[in-house]
């Protein structure tokens, strides 16, 4: 089986969809598939081309034994608009040139969206290539850009809008990250299959048994600190700032810390709140690499997940519930239905806070800084509820099945 993954983001940049593109392409491999991955030169979350692919139209390289062909992007340093736009329709343009050149007649072709836009460049290959096409949704664009208020100009969002719709009618298969997204789809294109792809976690890489605690005095914190962690994107979505300001409601608790690590386009104003409001309790980290990721999880005692409180989010699951999970620590989930039906009334791997609202968190900070046998216990069981649910070799084994059911039926 040939497939060829076409995504804006991959390793070596940090971040949800590159690790789980990775991590996906090295299983499929290892199941027998001819995998290949199209594109752009790394930038994220810095802005800035990776030295190695400045200057360069194309680069050839592999990757955990993944053929890897990068394609030059526009990277801007403005976050309006324009920008931007300009920074997703130049991959566009370069993944669709290099593309025609580059990319063999395959089975597959899969498209990671957001960007929605690149969806333009997987159709157009998959015709002059005769692949089928296969959409992988994991944020509902234009819809949740729409809601957080990140575009207003009705025109764009009509156009997207109809992009979006085109896009779906054309794919063989489309899969949802989230079961949220996949009955989203499902209930406008009630006659194209959708098929829920989920996220999850390497639990031999995540394993509490193995994997050694980085020293806590390094990021400036004491063993007996109890430590609430939050790690990934710092943007508009997540809403952290309800993390600040339950960190006030507790800086009287100065055995509480709270570490944010990560990047994103909230992280220098939300360093100006801790400023404005003398938290010396919240600890502000910058991106690691996934493989320092185990070893930092192992040193914390809880981990925090918000998103805002928007009836979009119901559908979300945030992509480090998995991997703080897997390491046996309990979850204070700040998010509605989806992940609180999974993680907390499933799993019953921690606490449920309402979104946006600090004093709940604070409430749910104290009480698992109070009860640690109980935290404890928590983890364990979500541990073993990802291990069976979410691990990443079931995941892709379950997809290739999927994948060669439609082989069989395109051939027969």
């Amino acid at each position: 089986m040939k497939i060829v993954i076409l995504s804006q983001y991959y390793p070596p940049e940090v971040g949800a969809p590159q690790n789980r593109l990775s991590e996906l392409a090295v299983r499929l491999k290892a199941l027998g598939a001819d995998v290949r991955v199209i594109t752009a030169m790394p930038n994220y979350p810095h802005m800035k081309i990776a030295e190695g692919y400045r200057g360069k139209w194309r680069v050839e390289e592999e990757i955990d034994g993944i053929p890897v062909t990068r394609c030059w992007i526009y990277v801007p340093q403005s976050k309006s608009i324009l920008p931007r736009l300009l920074n997703y329709f130049s991959f566009v343009f370069s993944a669709f040139w290099i593309g025609c050149f580059r990319m063999k007649r395959g089975h597959f072709l899969i498209c990671e969206s957001p960007p929605l836009f690149l969806g333009i460049t997987a159709f157009l290959l998959s015709r002059f290539k005769r692949t089928p096409m296969i959409f992988n949704v994991s944020d509902l664009w234009p819809e949740s850009a729409e809601k957080l208020g990140l575009v207003k100009n009705t025109f764009l969002l009509r156009i997207s809008t109809a992009l979006e719709e085109f896009l779906y009618r054309k794919s063989v298969l489309i899969t949802g990250q989230t079961q949220g997204i996949v009955h989203n789809i499902k209930s406008r294109f009630p006659n194209k299959e959708v098929y829920w792809l989920p996220n999850g976690v390497d639990i031999s890489l995540y394993d509490p048994k193995h994997v050694v605690a980085q020293e806590r005095n390094v990021h400036g914190l004491k063993p007996t600190d109890k430590v609430f962690f939050y790690g990934g994107i710092i943007g508009h979505a997540q809403g952290l700032e309800v993390i600040l300001k339950a960190a006030r409601l507790l800086k009287d608790h100065n055995d509480i810390k709270f570490v944010l690590l990560g990047e994103g386009p909230e992280k220098e104003r939300l360093k100006q709140l801790r400023t404005e409001w003398a938290l010396d309790n919240v600890i502000f980290l910058d991106a690691i690499p996934k493989t320092l990721m185990p070893s930092f999880v192992a040193m914390i005692d809880c981990a925090v997940l918000p998103l805002r409180k928007l009836d979009l989010f119901k559908g979300a699951i945030p992509s480090k519930v998995f991997e703080n999970l897997a390491m046996e620590k309990p979850v204070l989930l700040g998010i509605d239905g989806e992940a609180k039906t999974l993680f907390i009334n499933e799993a019953n791997a921690g606490l449920h806070f309402e979104p946006e609202n600090e004093q709940a968190l604070a409430d749910a900070v104290l009480f698992v800084s109070r009860h640690a046998e109980q935290a404890k216990e928590w983890g364990k069981r979500g541990r073993a509820y990802v291990s069976e649910k979410f691990e990443r070799n079931k995941i892709a084994s379950a997809l290739f099945q999927k994948l060669e059911g439609i082989r069989k039926k395109q051939i027969g």
